[in-house]
């Protein structure tokens, strides 16, 4: 049987739904800003469901998200916070800590993605999170030219533990179909998965996207690649869609606990290894994962 590893779900979302301070901008680091008891709560429930990898509570600690000021003078502090609580609750239930490395100049906008605007924010999250984290996780990735970024900062610094890289593909002009599968920059899944691989990643995944696209994305990785695969989704309201940063967008209910999973069936069925969930993918649904394929 191929050995599955299961990753938790969506932090922002999953704050929401247990009532911590959530609203956009600031998006999941309003709860690092006014209630860290929250995101240890939110972090004990992917625990409890089964997730062998928790995911660090930083991926709004960006200017775009929290504002230029705020970052300038609390940014560390909270990257920091975000690594020492994801760290608590992976070491009391025995589990690895990934560190978030985000879009760091808006998700999905690729248009705004600058070396040397970028490069300065990415440094401050690497740096603050190194203390806490056994593998990097540069996740929502928008184009080639923001993962060989994460490469180039965490080669300056000499950190050599495992990176992750996980790219967003265009939902809306998707079919499904192999080997048209773009990322929001137009380009390839099979740039993509070179990419990762020319930067020395040690996995490529495809993150908040739809369900429907995963599976042909990870059948051309597979195709093209060496890369282990992984999947994790979301579960956004397609036809509401107003853009990542723009509102809070309305969640698919139709897409259950089960209904993801038979998802994620296919996506291991095609060669994806690692599963898991992104926005809108909460507690029940890594359950369901973890109980499919429990820790061996």
């Amino acid at each position: 049987m191929v050995r599955v590893v299961v990753l938790d779900g969506g932090m922002g979302r999953e704050l929401k739904r247990i009532g911590a301070p959530f609203r956009q901008p600031e998006w999941s680091a309003l709860a690092l800003i006014e209630s860290p008891d929250d995101v240890r709560i939110a972090h004990e429930a992917f625990a409890r469901a089964g997730a062998e990898v928790l995911t660090t509570n930083a991926y709004a600690v960006v200017p775009f998200h929290i504002g230029r000021e705020r970052f300038d003078s609390d940014g560390r502090r909270l990257a920091a916070l975000a690594g020492e609580l994801g760290r608590s609750v992976a070491d009391e239930y025995g589990l690895r800590l990934a560190g978030s490395l985000p879009p760091l100049l808006g998700s999905y906008r690729p248009d705004l993605f600058t070396v040397d605007e970028a490069r300065p924010i990415l440094e401050v999250l690497v740096e603050a999170q190194a203390p806490f984290v056994d593998l990097w996780l540069a996740e929502t990735v928008s184009s080639v030219a923001e993962a060989q970024l994460v490469r180039t900062v965490l080669d300056a610094v000499g950190d050599v533990r495992p990176l992750w890289v996980s790219f967003t593909l265009e939902d809306e002009t998707f079919d499904g179909s192999v080997g048209v599968g773009r990322l929001r920059s137009g380009e390839s899944v099979a740039d993509a998965v070179s990419a990762a691989e020319a930067i020395g990643a040690e996995l490529v995944a495809f993150n908040c996207s739809q369900p429907e696209v995963m599976e042909a994305a990870v059948r051309e990785a597979v195709a093209v690649g060496d890369l282990p695969v992984g999947v994790y989704a979301n579960v956004f309201d397609v036809g509401e869609h107003e853009g990542a940063n723009v509102t809070v967008n309305d969640l698919r209910y139709d897409v259950t606990p089960e209904a993801y999973l038979a998802f994620a069936e296919r996506w291991v069925a095609a060669g994806a290894t690692v599963v898991g969930g992104c926005c809108g993918v909460g507690p029940a649904h890594v359950s369901a994962l973890s109980a499919r394929w429990a820790k061996g």
